[in-house]
């Protein structure tokens, strides 16, 4: 078995995507670490034959979920104008916009499959439909951000 540093250079950066895309990029950071924590934790129980990427992706899931669930519950001021986001200086602004105005079902399963990696079954398992209205969604999220995004704002 790999050494977990060696797994979270590797698997880091999409779990890291993954989480910009589900949760924000407000509270991506705070994911990716939970996600991380929870899987040093369980790493060493890891079957051999387990796909890393696949596992981690379904952590950082189960993480996003958590993170909206505190956000719910969380006061909101109104007395004061919120702080704005601002995202990392080599983001790619435009594309990130892009793929937070998706709807949360094509959000989530453009997240899960085009850029952690899941197929399509564990998607449509994550998000509680069939494997048709997952491999769906993927393509109507790629879909829209074909036309809402031109390739100049993606470069």
């Amino acid at each position: 078995m790999l050494p977990f540093e060696t797994v979270v250079a590797t698997h880091g950066p999409v779990v890291l995507r993954v989480c910009r895309a589900v949760v924000g990029p407000v509270d991506a950071d705070d994911a990716w670490s939970e996600t991380f924590l929870a899987a040093l934790r369980a790493y060493p129980d890891l079957p051999e034959d387990a796909n890393v990427q696949a596992w981690l992706v379904t952590i950082a899931h189960r993480k996003a979920v958590d993170v909206h669930r505190a956000a719910a519950r969380r006061p909101v001021p109104t007395d004061s104008v919120p702080d704005v986001a601002t995202m990392v200086p080599d983001e790619n602004h435009a594309l990130w916009s892009a793929v937070a105005a998706l709807p949360d079902t094509q959000r989530l399963a453009v997240a899960y499959h085009h850029i952690g990696g899941l197929p399509h079954a564990v998607v449509a398992a994550l998000l509680g439909n069939s494997t048709t209205a997952a491999r769906r969604a993927c393509a109507d999220g790629i879909a829209t951000l074909r036309r809402t995004t031109t390739r100049s704002e993606l470069l």
